[in-house]
Parts: C-alpha cells; sequence; structure tokens
C-alpha cells in the first residue's frame, strides 16, 4: 500500500507534458484523434489515481486510529443508510464522469464523414494493397527487411520488420477516410501515431480515418494473429504536404502509363536462362519464400515443396496458370495483378531450374501472355493510354471473367471416404491450418483445437452450420460463400475423421444443402 501512494503521489505530480514524453506511458500521437485519446488517457489515468489516493488514505488512517493498541473498542454497527447511498452514487457519478469524454472521443474516431480522399486497404497474407478511390492508383506493399537480417546473417536495420518496399503515401491537412478489408483470413491495420486499428475482415468492410497534421513516416504493422508469417506484415505510411502528394499522384499515373507501355513491350523480348534466373529468384525471395522456404522445401503438410514437384517438373501451362491465378481451396494466391508478365516469365522459370529441377526450360512473358494471363493492372491507366495489343489482351480477360461459371451438376456422385478425405484435406490446409494447425490441435485459447473437439465428433448439422456460416462473437469466419458445396461436403468430412477423430462419417453436399441453404 506505501508503494501505491507513493506511485500515485508521483503521479499526480507529473504534468501532462512530462507524462506524455514517458518512454512508459502512451504517446499522443500526431492527428486531433490521437490527442484525444491520449487526453481521455490520462483524465482516466489520474481519475484512478485519486481514487487510490481517497480508498487507501482512509484505509491506512483507520489502521493507524483505530488499532487495538491504542485500546479502542470495534463499533458494532451495520445497515448505515446513508453510506450505502453514498457508496452507490459517488461510483455512478464518476462513472458519467468517465463515460461523457470517452463517447465523445469514440463517436470521433467512427466519423469518416467528409472525407477528402478514400484508400482501400485489404489484408493478403502477408502483404498490404493500397487502392486510391477516383485516382486509378493501387499498389501492394511488402516488407522489405532482408532475409540475411531476419536469419541473424547481417546486421539490423534501424526500422528493422517496419520497412517496406512502397509505404501508403496521404496528404497532410486532409481528411482521409479508410475501407478496411481482407483476400483470406483476419488482418488488422495498426498504425499508433494516428490511433488507427481496424479490424480487417474477410468479406467485410470496416471504415476509420485520419487527419495528419504533420508530414513525416509513421509505422505500424498487423496487429492480428494471421498466421505463419504475422509477424513481418508492417505498415508505413508516408505524408505528405498537399503540394507534394498532389505530384505524387501525378507521378503514380505516369508510372502506370510506362509499366502498361513495358507490358505490351515486354511480349517481344526474349530473355535468357540467366537473366530469367536473376530477376526469378529476386520474385521468388519476395513473394513466395516465406512459404515455399528459401530452399524450396516448402513446410510439408502445409505448404508444398517447389524442389522436385509435379507442377515444377510438369507442364509449363499449369505452372504458369497456378502461380498467376492461384489454386481455389489452397493457401496458393494469384499473383497476376501483384506482377508483371516478364515477373511472372522469371519466377516460373526460376522454380523450374532452380534447387535441382534443372528443366531447362525458359518462360517468356509471350508465353504467359498467351496462357490468358491479364497483365498488370495495380495502377491502371486512363482510357487511351494502353497500346492496341495490351488493350486486346485485357479485354479478353475481362470477357472471360465476366463469363459466369458453370452450375453445379443437380444430380451428383456421393462422395466415398477417401475422395472425401483427399479433397478435405486440401482445403483444410488452405483454409483452416493457419489458425486450427495442420495437426488439427488448435492455439488454446485463441483457435481451438479441432482433434477432439466436440463438434467435430458431435452432431453433424452443428458442424456443417459452423463452417458455413461461421460463429458470431468469434475469429470463426463463414465459409459458405468461400469454398463450393462439395468442398464444404469435404473439409467437414476431413474434420471428423482426421487425427484422432475418426467418427467414420462421410458428408455428402445434400447434407450440406440442408443447412447451409446452398
Amino acid at each position: 500500500m506505501k508503494y501505491t501512494l507513493l506511485g500515485c503521489l508521483s503521479a499526480l505530480m507529473v504534468s501532462p507534458s512530462m507524462a506524455s514524453g514517458s518512454l512508459w506511458n502512451m504517446t499522443p500521437g500526431v492527428t486531433e484523434i490521437s490527442q484525444q485519446v491520449f487526453g481521455l488517457h490520462m483524465t482516466i489515468f489520474y481519475i484512478c489515481c485519486v481514487i487510490a489516493l481517497l480508498v487507501f488514505g482512509v484505509m491506512i488512517y483507520s489502521l493507524i486510529r483505530h488499532r487495538h493498541s491504542k485500546g479502542v473498542t470495534p463499533a458494532n454497527f451495520h445497515e448505515s443508510t446513508k453510506v450505502e447511498i453514498a457508496w452507490t452514487v459517488v461510483p455512478f457519478l464518476i462513472l458519467i464522469g468517465m463515460a461523457v469524454p470517452a463517447t465523445s472521443t469514440l463517436i470521433a474516431m467512427e466519423d469518416p464523414s467528409d472525407a477528402e480522399l478514400t484508400v482501400q486497404i485489404t489484408g493478403s497474407q502477408w502483404k498490404w494493397h493500397y487502392q486510391y478511390f477516383g485516382h486509378d492508383v493501387g499498389f501492394y506493399s511488402l516488407m522489405s527487411t532482408t532475409q540475411e537480417q531476419i536469419e541473424n546473417q547481417a546486421e539490423k536495420g534501424a526500422n528493422y520488420l517496419l520497412e517496406v518496399d512502397k509505404p501508403l503515401v496521404i496528404p497532410a491537412n486532409r481528411k482521409v477516410r479508410f475501407l478496411m478489408t481482407s483476400d483470406d483470413v483476419i488482418h488488422s491495420w495498426w498504425v499508433p501515431a494516428f490511433a488507427v486499428k481496424k479490424d480487417a475482415n474477410p468479406g467485410f468492410i470496416n471504415e476509420a480515418w485520419t487527419k495528419v497534421t504533420t508530414p513525416g513516416t509513421y509505422r505500424g504493422q498487423c496487429a492480428e494473429l494471421c498466421g505463419k508469417d504475422h509477424g513481418f506484415m508492417p505498415v508505413v505510411v508516408e505524408v505528405l504536404p498537399e503540394a507534394e502528394f498532389d505530384a505524387w499522384l501525378v507521378e503514380q499515373k505516369q508510372m502506370a502509363n510506362a509499366a502498361a507501355d513495358a507490358e505490351a513491350a515486354s511480349l517481344g523480348q526474349v530473355l535468357t536462362l540467366d537473366e530469367s534466373m536473376a530477376l526469378g529468384e529476386q520474385i521468388y525471395i519476395g513473394r513466395c519464400a516465406a512459404c515455399h522456404q528459401p530452399n524450396g522445401m516448402g513446410l510439408p503438410g502445409v505448404f508444398p515443396a517447389i524442389k522436385a514437384s509435379p507442377v515444377a517438373l510438369g507442364d509449363i501451362g499449369a505452372h504458369i496458370d497456378i502461380v498467376a491465378n492461384g489454386k481455389p481451396g489452397t493457401a496458393m494466391q494469384a499473383f497476376a495483378a501483384q506482377l508483371s508478365l516478364k515477373e511472372l516469365a522469371a519466377v516460373v522459370t526460376y522454380q523450374r531450374n532452380a534447387f535441382d529441377n534443372n528443366t531447362g526450360d525458359v518462360v517468356q512473358a509471350a508465353d504467359v501472355n498467351g496462357g490468358s494471363v491479364a497483365p498488370q493492372a495495380a495502377t491502371p491507366a486512363p482510357a487511351g493510354a494502353l497500346s492496341d495489343e495490351v488493350t486486346a489482351v485485357a479485354s479478353a480477360t475481362a470477357e472471360a471473367a465476366a463469363v459466369p461459371s458453370e452450375p453445379e451438376p443437380a444430380a451428383e456422385q456421393p462422395l466415398d471416404l477417401a475422395s472425401a478425405m483427399s479433397l478435405g484435406e486440401q482445403v483444410y490446409l488452405g483454409r483452416c491450418a493457419a489458425c486450427h494447425q495442420a495437426n488439427g490441435m488448435g492455439l488454446p485459447p485463441a483457435f481451438p483445437a479441432i482433434n477432439g473437439s466436440a463438434i467435430a465428433k458431435g452432431e453433424i448439422d452443428q458442424h456443417i452450420d459452423v463452417v458455413a456460416n461461421g460463429r458470431a462473437g468469434t475469429a470463426m469466419a463463414g465459409f459458405a460463400s468461400q469454398l463450393s458445396r462439395k468442398e464444404l461436403a469435404a473439409v467437414v468430412t476431413y474434420q471428423r475423421n482426421a487425427w484422432d477423430n475418426q467418427t467414420g462419417e462421410v458428408i455428402q453436399t445434400a447434407d450440406v444443402d440442408a443447412v447451409a441453404g446452398q
């Protein structure tokens, strides 16, 4: 108690300016909202200190003043109406006094109206994608800390794990609205200096905003456990003076035009094996090594190896397709919108010749384009800026994307246990293993285990409902809109029969229809 009193007395004697500079306290940030949050934090802190002083002060005084050694006879009373009213009314008034400024700050934090710029922020394992509404500017932002630093083979930089190749750029003194979503799992975009921390949920749009008055570079990171490389997903925001930001937008559009022209020119280029391997290695280390490992060995059970894989040693067209368009039902992303035709060709070449694969194949940009892969479109150019050749390719791709997929046949062959387990394992590793682990043991208490769980061994309809529709109030997302009926049936079958569950039950698409209403 003595140290508590001394701490509170010290806190009360510290000025707000001194408190804001303390290494042990929150920082006031660089926005009006962040300063309101800091002010609210300090107000509540001081109220708590006053309460502690009064309560412990009365306790200590009573213990000393009425101690037994002084011969004090304890009073014998109870049920004092005045005391009961006092200890009900006083805390109520204190809570009201705390709630008024807190509510005002929360309302201000959730008011993105009258924004002068809107940026869509999309989380993806493990990078951020920024799209500027109304300006045809967009790009991916990846961590730029080198693998040598991460593996302790080089001295760590000043911004270790908090540096990116392309920061988000916003103007000073303008209200910027953020629309947060995700391509895969739950992420959280967090910049402490702005007092902005908002979850990016797949299938949902969350809103936040900021208005920064001080130009500079501000750093943050993903604040939601999102998988293997959660710790390698930094956020960097560069705030420019208004005139410099406007000039930056013009520069980005010029770069988009130049990139479109370069895409068209790359169709006629022929790279040598050495040139492709050099470029492909850069792309592989930056985009693929996080999952498939720098040595190409992958993480068995989660991410397949590139070394000696049937994809890297098989049909070139199929290899290009999986790198460019991804693989539904797995963690394999589509890179067609993230890489240029030349980069796609180089990384496929690298995968087919590195790690003792040595196929000798050299894939060119024209091969990638011939596989109906759209040119890179992270920063779309204005109408008329694309060459006729690239425009024709983009149009053909758009038409292909616009063709609705064929509906699943009304009469389907029943799944047997072996085929359901095979498909279910693929879906599980791609969609579920990041949270529940490849061995089904989960990450208690954040993510429950599937192995031996009451859901996986319980009622089938309840199990299907949780997988298809999610569970409100938890991190469990609904997969009804992400997986086909067959995939849902297969992954539920897998969960009910993998590890030590072994229920022997085979879920069919009709079972999914009855519960999920697909």
